[in-house]
């Protein structure tokens, strides 16, 4: 009887055990030979797959939830959550036909089903909150929402800083960075009770490390794929799983980074709404960076209110932040009534005839918002990368010193360059040759000064120029094209899903304007999507 029990025990756990999927790195040889002839020199693949870190420790956490969860149930919710925006989702808790907790679960198990699947996974993910389903217990039992923000699971770029979990940047050398304090805008989505349900991929060192290379590749997370076409369209970065993985609703919204186009490059290739705002509006404190003069952080979403909802639970002053301003709260009645009578915007004569931009104008139009064409004139930033290079040398070394985890035994890249050196193939693939040039800079504090005076007065006063002499409030780019001269400029831009290519890769819409004018940014971005109506969920992860 005894050995009869036993044997009936060792069963129920074996079939219980069995119900976790075991993940094993695959020859994935056939899928690099594939992609060797790719179109795109850069998507021509040395690896997929992370040889750094295992993706079963991803999910160890919830191995017990996973065991149990009612897949029916979580199937019957779908609707109700996937291609949702976050107001419809809390009128939906706000109706009890699902609660915080079950929201948490319910995108736990889908980036569980997806990145477990050797032939859905998108690499995504690099880690995930192991104590978000009781923080989602939590806000159950307070149950006292007093914004739109409450209980809403929020995925951000693994560069920024969120207390209990490791920012790696991507990179091995930080594979141990955990961390102990939030970064200032964490603090201020926890002030508004969001739930920060995980860390995401990105190109490495937000693709300030190698070249030429894989945007979307990291050591630590490996490739990221996009769920628009695996292998065949880029993912975008550097905020590259920020993009991936709202695209395959593995979150509400998420929160990305950018220097110069690393939001609206993946936004674009992934058919999202994001911002890049005016540089100061978010504290960058806590933010592995690139350059001080030219990084944000901004928020990522599948629709213009949700990104302005998050937008307005990011921003703060920060006195450890030079650049840092209190930025105005975007008016989301404003943005609903707003007057497009008087607004100009402005296209180059260069896109005008591009097919996508072309029904965008229409919708524009039909919607009340004119356009004048402008023939672009010749510009030069000549000093642009020497201020990414300058900066990161200085920069990096102060993110170590003041938020980084003390018993990281880097402290600049000269240590990182080395580090990776000892195993190239595991750490650097591509290679570090921009780690190499910064290691090897020489501009002087004086020199960085006067080249960031210059790079802001330059584009500035080009833009500037344009939009006078042509008389528009606001420039439209396709994705991610004016991106560098609006990071220099330092003005903001907010890129909209304008429709598909004929081969179905996704393309935006980009609205740029003068500092500090998110509203405007928000108000036509809104006016252009009720419009439009043109992004469409992946179909393998609808």
């Amino acid at each position: 009887m005894r050995n009869f029990a036993l044997s009936f025990f060792i069963l129920i756990l074996s079939c219980s055990d069995s119900s976790i999927i075991v993940w094993e790195n695959y020859d994935e040889s056939n899928e690099i030979e594939e992609n060797s002839n790719h179109e795109i020199s850069r998507m021509r693949y040395k690896r997929l797959q992370s040889l750094t870190k295992d993706r079963n420790e991803i999910f160890k956490p919830f191995h017990d939830f996973l065991k149990s969860y009612d897949v029916s149930y979580h199937n019957s919710i779908k609707d109700l959550i996937i291609n949702q925006d976050i107001t419809s989702i809390q009128s939906h808790i706000s109706k009890g036909k699902f609660n915080y907790e079950d929201l948490v679960k319910f995108y736990l198990y889908r980036i569980y089903k997806f990145e477990m699947d050797k032939d859905l996974y998108l690499n995504s993910i690099i880690s995930l909150n192991p104590e978000i389903i009781n923080e989602a217990k939590e806000l159950d039992r307070n149950n006292n929402p007093d914004n739109l923000l409450y209980g809403i699971p929020i995925l951000v770029k693994d560069n920024i800083n969120v207390e209990g979990m490791v920012t790696s940047a991507g990179a091995s050398v930080f594979k141990d960075n955990l961390i102990d304090d939030n970064a200032i805008v964490i603090k201020n989505l926890k002030i508004n009770n969001a739930l920060i349900l995980g860390k995401l991929n990105m190109s490495e060192w937000a693709y300030y490390f190698c070249r030429p290379c894989p945007v979307g590749y990291s050591s630590l997370g490996g490739q990221t794929l996009n769920p628009y076409g695996r292998k065949v369209f880029e993912s975008g970065g550097s905020s590259s799983g920020s993009g991936v993985s709202i695209a395959a609703s593995f979150a509400a919204a998420s929160i990305g980074s950018e220097t110069s186009g690393s939001i609206l490059s993946p936004s674009s290739k992934n058919s999202l709404v994001g911002l890049k705002p005016t540089i100061g509006s978010i504290s960058r404190s806590g933010i592995v960076p690139i350059s001080s003069f030219f990084d944000t952080s901004g928020p990522m979403t599948t629709n213009v209110y949700d990104n302005a909802i998050l937008y307005n639970s990011m921003i703060g002053f920060d006195d450890k932040d030079e650049l840092s301003y209190k930025a105005d709260k975007i008016d989301l009645e404003e943005m609903k009534s707003f007057d497009p009578s008087n607004i100009v915007v402005g296209i180059s004569s260069n896109v005008v005839k591009d097919s996508l931009i072309a029904i965008a104008l229409d919708d524009l139009k039909i919607s009340g918002i004119s356009n004048a064409i402008y023939n672009p004139e010749k510009y030069s930033l000549p000093s642009f990368r020497s201020i990414l290079t300058s900066d990161m040398k200085r920069d990096l070394p102060k993110y170590i010193s003041d938020y980084a985890n003390k018993d990281i035994q880097v402290y600049n890249v000269t240590d990182i360059v080395e580090f990776n050196n000892k195993d190239t193939l595991t750490h650097a693939p591509y290679g570090q040759y921009i780690f190499n040039e910064i290691k090897e800079d020489k501009v002087s504090d004086s020199e960085l000064e006067q080249m960031k005076i210059n790079t802001k007065s330059q584009a500035t006063n080009y833009l500037n120029k344009i939009m006078t002499k042509n008389d528009f409030d606001i420039f439209i780019s396709v994705d991610n094209s004016m991106a560098g001269i609006a990071a220099a400029a330092h003005f903001p831009a907010l890129t909209i899903p304008m429709g598909y290519r004929s081969d179905g890769q996704p393309s935006n819409i980009t609205f740029i304007a003068k500092s500090k004018n998110e509203q405007l940014l928000y108000n036509i971005a809104y006016r252009y999507e009720n419009q439009s109506k043109r992004r469409v969920a992946p179909k393998k992860y609808n």
